[in-house]
C-alpha cells in the first residue's frame, strides 16, 4: 500500500492523507472536495498500490450486481475527478497510471513507510504489501480461484510470448533509452528458455507507444499465446518495473507484478523478471538457466548509462560506429568487469571492417581482442559466441570453430532471431542451403515483422543465384523499407544476375545514394555500366578510387570488381591478392557467389584463391 492500512484510518502518500473514517482527502491538512465515487476508487487503488486494478474489478467496487449504468463512462468520469483533485495527468503520472485496454495502477515516486523492509533487507526485492493488504489479496486471489473453477477454468499451456516496449513513467524523456534497454535485456534472457517462442525486439519495437489495438489482438497478430506489457519507473538510481501478462486467446490475466532495485542491481532485476516469467508459464528451467539468473553480477551505473547509449546509436555509417564506440569505452572505464559492453565495442570494430570503413587487418583484431574478454567475463552470453563465430569465418577463416560457436550460442539462446540468422547467412556462404532456409524459417517465426527474415532470405538466394527468387524477396523488403539501402542493392543483383542490367543500374544508384559511403552498391554500379558498354562510368569510378586509396582505405576486392567487369584480368587478381594478404572479409563473404568475378572464375588463379580461404568443400 501508499500509506498505512485501514486499521490506522489514515493513508499519506506526498502532500496527501486520506482519512478513511471520514472519507475524506486532505493536501497539507487541507480537505479537498472529492466525490463518493473518486475517492472509492482512490481507496481500491491505495489498497493494490503497485499491482494493477482492472477496469471490471472497478466496477465490482463502484456498482453492485444488476446496477445499469454507462460503466465506461462512468469510470472514466470517477477517475478525471480523481486525477483532477491529486493535480495528476494521464500523461505524466504521478500517482495514477493508466494501462491502456487493462486498468489502472497507484505509483508513488519513493517506497512507503508501510512498505519499506526490515532492516537488512536485500536491496532486490519485491514491491511488498503489508500483511492486512496480502490478506486482501489472498481473499481475492481465492475468489478468483473459486470462480475459475466453477467455471472450468484451466491454467493454459504458455509455449509463445509477446512482450511489448516497457512504458516510460519517469516523466522524463531522457530515460527513454534506458527503458527500451529494459524491454531489449527482458526480452534476450527470455530467449534463453529453450521451449517458449519468445518474438523479437524488433518486430516488437513497431508497438511502441500503441494504445488503440488490444492486447489479445496483439497476441492474435503476432500469433502467441500470452502478451507482457509493462512499465518502468526510474527515480535517481531506484529502478520498478511493473508487469502485466495476458493469455491473448481469452484475455485471462496471468501474472500483474512489480519488482524494484537499485540501478547496480538492475541486472538482477532484470533477471528477476524472467525467472517469475519462466514460472508463471510453467516452463522448466535447466540448471544452467537458474544458475544465471540466481548470480547476476553488479554494474557500475554510469557504465550502464553508456552502454544503453552506445546501443542507441545508428550504425549504420562510420560516424554512427565512431561515436557508439566512444561511449563503450567510458562504459569499460567505469566498470572494467561489465561484459556486454565489451560485445558490443566487438560488434562495432567488426562493423568497421565488414562495412569496409577500415581494412579487415586493421578492425577484426581489435574486434577479436574485445569479444574473448567478453568470453572471459561471461561465457553464458549468446551473442558474443555469434559474435566470435563471425569473425572466426569472415576474417580467420577457420570455418569449424565457427560452427563450433553459432551451435554454442543457439544451445545458449534457442529463441535468439539474431542468432538464427547469422547461422542462417553462414550455412548460406558454405551451400548448405537446407539448413539455411531451416533457419530463416525460424528467424521469421521469432521476428514475423521487421528486416531480418529479408535480409536472410537475400543472402540465401545470393549464393543460390536464384535471381528470380531474389527479386521477389528484394521487392518485398523494399516495399517494407524503401530507405534501406541493402533492399535496392540486392535488388539489383537480382536484376542484373536476370539480365535486366539497365533496371539494376536504377537500383544500385539509389543503394549508393543511400548507403553513406559504402563501396558495395558503387563498386556494383560500374560493374553494371561496363556491362552495359558505359565503361568510361565505369572508369571514372575506378580512376577516383585508385586517387582516394592513396589517401585512405578503399576495399581491394571492390577495386578488383571493378576490373573484372572492365575485362582486366591480371589488374583484378592484383587486387584480389591484395584482399588476400589483408584477410578482408569480402573475400569469405562474397567471392564464392558473386556474379562480379564470373568472367575470373575459369582462370587457374580463381580456384587457387578459393582454396587458400579454406571454403568447406
Amino acid at each position: 500500500m501508499a500509506g498505512n492500512t485501514d486499521q490506522s484510518r489514515t493513508v499519506r502518500f506526498g502532500l496527501f492523507e486520506v482519512d478513511l473514517s471520514a472519507g475524506e482527502l486532505r493536501k497539507n491538512g487541507v480537505k479537498i472536495k472529492l466525490q463518493d465515487q473518486p475517492f472509492r476508487v482512490l481507496v481500491t487503488l491505495l489498497r493494490h498500490a503497485g499491482d494493477v486494478v482492472t477496469r471490471e474489478e472497478l466496477r465490482r467496487e463502484l456498482w453492485p450486481t444488476g446496477t445499469f449504468v454507462d460503466f465506461d463512462h462512468g469510470l472514466n468520469a470517477a477517475v478525471r475527478r480523481l486525477r483532477d483533485a491529486l493535480g495528476d495527468s494521464a500523461e505524466n503520472p504521478r500517482f495514477i497510471e493508466t494501462l491502456p485496454r487493462h486498468g489502472y495502477r497507484f505509483i508513488t515516486a519513493t517506497v512507503p513507510n508501510a512498505l519499506q523492509p526490515k532492516t537488512g533487507a536485500s536491496p532486490l526485492r519485491r514491491w511488498s504489501v503489508s500483511l492486512v493488504t496480502a490478506a486482501l489479496l489472498i481473499v481475492l486471489a481465492l475468489f478468483v480461484w473459486g470462480r475459475d473453477k466453477l467455471r472450468g477454468f484451466v491454467q493454459p499451456q504458455i509455449r509463445s510470448l509477446a512482450v511489448l516496449p516497457l512504458t516510460n513513467i519517469s516523466g522524463d524523456p531522457k530515460h527513454e533509452s534506458f527503458v527500451d534497454g529494459m524491454t531489449e535485456a527482458l526480452i534476450t534472457e527470455l530467449s534463453r528458455i529453450g521451449p517458449l517462442r519468445v518474438i523479437s525486439r524488433t518486430s516488437m519495437m513497431q508497438y511502441k507507444g500503441e494504445n488503440k489495438k488490444s492486447l489479445p489482438q496483439i497476441g492474435r497478430e503476432l500469433n502467441v499465446d500470452a502478451v507482457l506489457e509493462g512499465s518502468v519507473l526510474r527515480v535517481g538510481n531506484r529502478v520498478r518495473i511493473a508487469t502485466h501478462m495476458i493469455y491473448a486467446p481469452t484475455d485471462q490475466s496471468l501474472m500483474a507484478e512489480t519488482y524494484e532495485g537499485d540501478l547496480g542491481d538492475i541486472l538482477k532485476v532484470q533477471r528477476e523478471v524472467a525467472e517469475s516469467i519462466s514460472a508463471r508459464v510453467r516452463v522448466k528451467l535447466t540448471p544452467q538457466q537458474q544458475s544465471r539468473l540466481h548470480n547476476a553480477p553488479k554494474v557500475d551505473p554510469e557504465a550502464y548509462q553508456a552502454y544503453l547509449a552506445a546501443t542507441h546509436v545508428d550504425l549504420s555509417g562510420y560516424q554512427g560506429i565512431k561515436t557508439s564506440q566512444s561511449y563503450l569505452l567510458k562504459a569499460i572505464e567505469k566498470d572494467p568487469d561489465f561484459a556486454p559492453a565489451y560485445t558490443a565495442l566487438a560488434v562495432s570494430h567488426v562493423l568497421l571492417g565488414a562495412q569496409r570503413w577500415q581494412s579487415s587487418k586493421e578492425a577484426f583484431p581489435s574486434a577479436k581482442q574485445a569479444i574473448h574478454k567478453a568470453l572471459e567475463l561471461d561465457d553464458g552470453n549468446c551473442e558474443a559466441h555469434v559474435v566470435l563465430a563471425r569473425i572466426s569465418w569472415q576474417y580467420d577463416w577457420d570455418w569449424p570453430t565457427a560452427e563450433k560457436e553459432y551451435q554454442r550460442a543457439l544451445e545458449l539462446c534457442p529463441n535468439n532471431a539474431g542468432a538464427h540468422s547469422e547461422y542462417g547467412v553462414y550455412t548460406a556462404v558454405n551451400a548448405r542451403i537446407a539448413e539455411s532456409r531451416a533457419e530463416i524459417a525460424k528467424t521469421r517465426e521469432l521476428d514475423a515483422i521487421r528486416s531480418e527474415p529479408f535480409i536472410g532470405e537475400s543472402v540465401i538466394n545470393y549464393h543460390l543465384r536464384d535471381y528470380k527468387v531474389l527479386i521477389e524477396i528484394s521487392q518485398a523488403f523494399v516495399g517494407q523499407n524503401s530507405n534501406e539501402w541493402l533492399a535496392h542493392n540486392w535488388l539489383g543483383v537480382g536484376y542484373q544476375g536476370s539480365g535486366q542490367t539497365l533496371q539494376a543500374i536504377s537500383e544500385y544508384q539509389k543503394a549508393v545514394e543511400l548507403s553513406q559511403g559504402d563501396s558495395d552498391p558503387t563498386a556494383a554500379l560500374a560493374h553494371a555500366y561496363a556491362a552495359v558498354g558505359r565503361k568510361a562510368e565505369a572508369q571514372k569510378i575506378l580512376r577516383e578510387w585508385l586517387r582516394r586509396s592513396e589517401g585512405s582505405y578503399v576495399s581491394p576486392y571492390m577495386i578488383a570488381a571493378i576490373y573484372a567487369g572492365l575485362g582486366g584480368k591480371d589488374e583484378a587478381f592484383e587486387y584480389l591478392e591484395k584482399a588476400y594478404q589483408e584477410r578482408s572479409s569480402d573475400l569469405s563473404y562474397f567471392l564464392r557467389a558473386d556474379l562480379r568475378m564470373d568472367s575470373l572464375r575459369s582462370d587457374p588463379r580463381f580456384q587457387d584463391l578459393m582454396d587458400r580461404i579454406n571454403f568447406p568443400k
